[in-house]
């Protein structure tokens, strides 16, 4: 009995680890937004510089993953908690990634003047900041039914992705002299709609723990 208390206490530590890695991205995500939409490179620079923050949380998940599985040889739905934990943590790395790669955009297009104001984009980002909070909610509690709404809010960024990079490309041809800037705005618009790709990969890793089999929601 006791054997079994305290792989449950590691498991819920595991479970509030992965809630702490989703914090530290939402927050590098937004302030990358805000850096890009201000053009504030200082904060830019500083979403890059706490990025290994969320990769040594990334790598404890893992570490605390590994023990588990090697000491008490979990099966049946322990086990896929342990996995989907493994691959959340990995799903929510990647989106910190894209807030960082999003400063680099920044950085990138500098101080030069914007040749449309970012006004779409943002929101974009905002709906798919919102599925890594809804991601997550339905992990601590997995459930079901809020993981498989993260689908409809994926399309929702899909179509406003669709919208956005023909504007974008249209700007192009018209304006051939900001092509550098366009780009990095393209960029960072594939970086947002992957983020959102990467909610429902964690939607599908919580059915996937609940209901023991495989649901493809980016299919």
């Amino acid at each position: 009995m006791v054997v079994r208390e305290n792989f449950q206490l590691q498991l819920e530590e595991m479970k509030q680890a992965i809630v702490q890695i989703s914090k530290l991205a939402e927050e590098a995500l937004e302030l990358s937004v805000e850096a890009l939409k201000n053009q504030d490179l200082d904060k830019a620079l500083q979403i890059i510089e706490n990025d290994n923050r969320i990769n040594v949380l990334e790598d404890e998940i893992n570490d605390m993953a590994i023990l588990l599985i090697a000491k008490q040889a979990p099966v049946a739905s322990d086990l896929r908690r342990i996995v989907a934990a493994i691959k959340i943590s990995s799903d929510i790395e990647r989106m910190a990634d894209f807030a960082v790669n999003i400063a680099k955009s920044t950085i990138r297009i500098g101080k030069q003047e914007l040749i449309k104001p970012l006004e779409e984009l943002p929101k974009m980002a905002h709906h798919a900041i919102a599925m890594l909070t809804t991601a997550t909610k339905a992990y601590v509690e997995e459930d079901v039914a809020l993981a498989k709404k993260l689908a409809e809010l994926d399309d929702e960024v899909d179509e406003t992705y669709g919208k956005i990079i023909k504007e974008l490309l249209e700007l192009m041809t018209k304006n051939p002299e900001h092509l550098s800037q366009i780009s990095q705005l393209l960029f960072v618009c594939r970086y947002i709609e992957r983020t959102a790709d990467h909610a429902t990969n964690i939607a599908e890793s919580i059915i996937f723990l609940v209901k023991g089999k495989r649901y493809g929601l980016n299919d």
